[in-house]
């Protein structure tokens, strides 16, 4: 069975990194058919001249929308392939990704949705962080529902699932601004456990001026919120949400503090 994939791209002044993108899509290669489409929310910078430039392998549209959430529904509702994803406009898939996934898929006809192994870069594609990709390998092989309602350790962009399942479960709650990727996969997660593919799938691009860079702590305060949608008045997972999420704004604020003192910068967070 050949695999058709629809992996829809929400941008808004990525001109920086919309290229490296793109190319991460369409320069994939397999067994596989493929539909991208690109979300841009009113681009000013450039994004929408080097967007053009794909227009004959890529759909795409540019309008105002109501944040990340939103745009991306746009993408995932034109969607017409057996397996979506999103993948953010700073982000990359790494070759091969998607034909390990199409592998996995028709391996598995049973299994509803997929995640995988992602590598951590700067603005300079330098990998970095190699420390937390690790640990969030270690957890995904270790995967439980349980776990996940307890920690995110899942990469949003190494995540597929298969189209129908959106007439079941619904589309991302665009009342979340940073947590609405884990709403999903907790609601995925009801439905059945996930196939983990240990080789690395995507990149994750982390700055300090991107989203999860900027804000963390907000971040993680609403991850705890969706978690309680699922714990099920379960106050033993809560805990330790809690708890894990205490640890890991500690540590991110801790270093956020190195990389000022070594600037010369203030301290204070």
């Amino acid at each position: 069975m050949r695999i058709c994939f629809s992996i829809v791209t929400p941008s808004l002044n990525q001109v920086r990194f919309i290229r490296r993108t793109i190319e991460s899509v369409l320069g994939q290669r397999g067994e596989f058919d493929l539909q991208y489409l690109v979300m841009d929310a009113g681009s000013t910078d450039g994004t929408l001249a080097i967007i053009r430039e794909y227009e004959m392998s890529l759909q795409w549209s540019s309008e105002p929308d109501h944040g990340q959430a939103d745009a991306i529904n746009k993408g995932l509702r034109q969607c017409r392939g057996d397996v979506v994803g999103w993948l953010n406009s700073d982000d990359v898939l790494l070759p091969g990704a998607l034909d390990r996934i199409a592998r996995v898929v028709r391996e598995h006809p049973d299994v509803e949705w997929v995640h995988g192994r992602c590598q951590i870069v700067d603005q300079s594609d330098r990998r970095i962080r190699r420390g937390v990709e690790l640990y969030k390998h270690l957890r995904s092989q270790r995967y439980s529902r349980g776990s996940l309602l307890t920690e995110n350790f899942i990469s949003q962009m190494t995540v597929f699932w298969r189209r129908p399942v959106l007439d079941e479960i619904g589309y991302l709650d665009p009342s979340l601004r940073f947590a609405f990727d884990y709403d999903l996969w907790l609601r995925l997660a009801q439905r059945g456990d996930p196939i983990y593919i240990p080789p690395p799938q995507a990149c994750f691009r982390w700055y300090e001026s991107s989203k999860s860079g900027a804000s963390f702590q907000q971040q993680f305060a609403e991850d705890t919120r969706v978690a309680q949608r699922y714990a099920q008045g379960d106050l033993w997972p809560m805990a330790r949400k809690r708890a894990v999420n205490s640890a890991i704004v500690g540590v991110y604020t801790a270093l956020a503090a190195i990389r000022r003192l070594t600037r010369g910068g203030p301290a204070a967070p």
